[in-house]
């Protein structure tokens, strides 16, 4: 049975121009990546959770904020090069990145050292327009921006 994710993709419009919010994760080893490496908030859930609840508590967790109130809506599910099922819902928001506070994990780090160390799953969050963020999204996960900028289109025509 593949892994199963739900994330929230907020997104709001500045001077008419979208942008999304996205995730770098925590850890040592993604560190020094960048381009390919961000992610909407998300996280792993069971087939006993709704997958969109999952997508909320996960958001809250990685990000310290609460989801926005307004109406989502969900996209099409991504199969992962992992092969996990990633569900998403895109909702409208807007609120300070720079603020992004992350609950922790732990990890033996280094590896084989015997000693466990505290890190972030999310160390920051960033707005990005909807061309840079096809450099910073993992492939993955970048069929959710092309959708939402179809959705985003249809809904202002």
């Amino acid at each position: 049975m593949a892994k199963l994710s739900a994330g929230l993709l907020v997104y709001r419009l500045n001077s008419g121009k979208l942008e999304v919010f996205l995730a770098h994760p925590g850890g040592p080893y993604w560190k020094n990546k960048d381009n390919g490496s961000w992610s909407i908030p998300k996280g792993e859930y069971t087939q006993n959770e709704e997958a969109l609840h999952a997508a909320l508590r996960e958001f809250r967790e990685e990000t310290g904020f609460e989801p926005p109130s307004g109406a989502t809506l969900e996209l099409t599910a991504l199969k992962q090069p992992s092969g996990k099922v990633i569900s998403a819902w895109a909702v409208e928001g807007n609120f300070d990145a720079g603020k992004t506070s992350s609950n922790m994990f732990s990890m033996e780090w280094p590896p084989e050292s015997g000693r466990m160390q505290e890190f972030p799953e999310v160390d920051r969050g960033e707005w990005f327009g909807i061309e840079t963020a096809r450099t910073k999204i993992l492939k993955g996960q970048y069929g959710f921006l092309e959708e939402l900028e179809r959705l985003v289109k249809d809904r202002a025509t």
